[in-house]
């Protein structure tokens, strides 16, 4: 049996980079663990802390892998929830250029992708130049081990691989030149965005900067409307693990997340890390695989909680999105979809847009544009927002004509009765309105609620 040795290893997802995984040490012969990770090409961060950020996003398997060995070698290990559940998860590349690979293959071509970036960041191999080919990257270079064999590269991040080989520098530089000398540059190329990303959080961490802050102030109650964005991010993770015929697709970088039904009808764009104001999800449903979308609906980067995640179940829960008729919006339809506001108060306008519904603290409000709503691709027949007005919102939810009316009746539903919650902020006013809106109702959280049975 292996000898115990005092050295305890916390694996965890990383603080800030989305797929790296960080290792705290504990324990006086702490040194033993971390030699060990150091020679898997983790990277010390801090005094006992180190770091995986790799470029092909496989950071959870190899964590795992890691902790094997260290329990092999008598290391305690403690590995955190929500890794665990990132190590579980299965996801795929979107458009993955080897489509023929399975995912253990897809994993290899990846690991010799990833040595060779390990390979050029620690200077043990040389680049001598590269060129832009196509919608990637060539590049050649030499060993300074290996026997100095020379290497043609093609492709980036976990796509790069070792195209051919040379028997000296003069013969590469020499046959790369023959194809792209009217491109070709000095040296490597410069680093991609996954690159970037990698080398930041290898960066050192201050494990001492969570317990320093100063408390935040407590959460008020609000209409759903006024509620703080929160954890869109989270909030999508909840509702793959709730709703299993989603299916989470990455892309060919952090930026952007594709969650596609498993009938190929409905997707969901999720775009990572917007701009105040700027669209952060788009949910489009089509009649077919293969045919034009039927309607679409856009969320942006504060879209409250409550509201989002009303969006999420009705998404879940209803089949109404692969049954919608093309037919135009009739003034049935536009009452179905604002009932909701109409039976708590909110005023109901008539302007040089359409037909407005604002909320009776005037924070909110809820517009049809009906010459819109007689092109089926319009992007903005309905919109949804809080904030001075819909062209200058604070958030704002969009659909198209066709977008389906039980769903415009959930979100405004949310808004009409709907309450959740706000980190006060100084000098931002809201309060005296409140009293005057809907009474409260019971407030919406963060979990979604169990599948419905079909």
């Amino acid at each position: 049996m292996t000898p115990a040795i005092d050295a305890h290893v916390r694996l965890d997802t990383h603080p800030t980079h989305p797929s790296a995984v960080q290792a705290v040490l504990t324990g006086t012969q702490a040194r033993i663990a971390l030699l060990s990770l150091e020679a898997a090409d983790w990277s010390v961060a801090a005094t006992n802390v180190l770091v995986l950020a790799r470029i092909d996003y496989e950071e959870p398997y190899w964590a795992n892998d890691a902790a094997k060995h260290l329990r092999a070698e008598g290391i305690s290990v403690e590995i955190t929830p929500r890794l665990q559940e990132a190590i579980d998860e299965e996801w795929t590349w979107a458009g993955y250029p080897m489509p023929w690979c399975t995912r253990d293959e897809i994993r290899e071509v990846s690991n010799q992708a990833q040595k060779i970036h390990d390979d050029i960041r620690h200077g043990q191999l040389l680049i001598h130049a590269h060129a832009p080919d196509g919608h990637t990257t060539v590049a050649v270079g030499t060993y300074l081990y290996r026997g100095g064999k020379s290497v043609y590269l093609h492709g980036e991040d976990h796509l790069r691989q070792i195209a051919d080989t040379f028997d000296s520098p003069a013969e590469a530089l020499t046959a790369f030149e023959k194809v792209h000398a009217a491109k070709m540059r000095p040296g490597p190329a410069p680093l991609t965005d996954t690159e970037r990303a990698a080398l930041a959080a290898r960066s050192v961490i201050d494990v001492t900067t969570a317990a320093s802050e100063p408390s935040r102030p407590e959460p008020e109650t609000v209409p759903a409307y006024l509620a703080d964005a929160g954890d869109h991010d989270a909030l999508l993770d909840r509702f793959l693990d709730t709703y299993k015929e989603f299916e989470k697709y990455r892309t060919w970088s952090d930026d952007t997340t594709h969650v596609i039904h498993e009938s190929q009808t409905l997707r969901i764009e999720r775009i990572h890390d917007t701009q105040v104001r700027e669209t952060a999800w788009t949910v489009a449903a089509y009649e077919t695989p293969v045919s034009d979308r039927m309607w679409h609906l856009t969320a942006t980067s504060d879209t409250p909680t409550p509201v989002l995640q009303a969006l999420l179940v009705h998404l879940g829960d209803g089949e109404l999105w692969d049954k919608v008729i093309a037919t135009p919006v009739d003034e049935k339809k536009v009452t179905e979809a604002t009932r909701p506001l109409t039976e708590t108060g909110w005023k109901h306008t008539l302007t040089g847009y359409g037909i407005r519904w604002t909320s009776p603290d005037g924070e909110a409000g809820v517009q049809f544009d009906p010459l819109s709503a007689q092109h089926a691709h319009n992007s903005a027949a309905w919109t949804i927002w809080t904030g001075p007005a819909p062209d200058r919102p604070t958030w704002a939810i969009t659909a198209s004509p066709q977008t389906p009316i039980g769903m415009l009746a959930t979100l405004t539903e949310t808004l009409a009765q709907e309450t959740g919650t706000r980190v006060a902020q100084p000098g931002r006013k809201h309060g005296a309105h409140l009293a005057a809106s809907a009474p409260a109702a019971p407030t919406v959280g963060v979990s979604l609620p169990a599948h419905r049975s079909r």
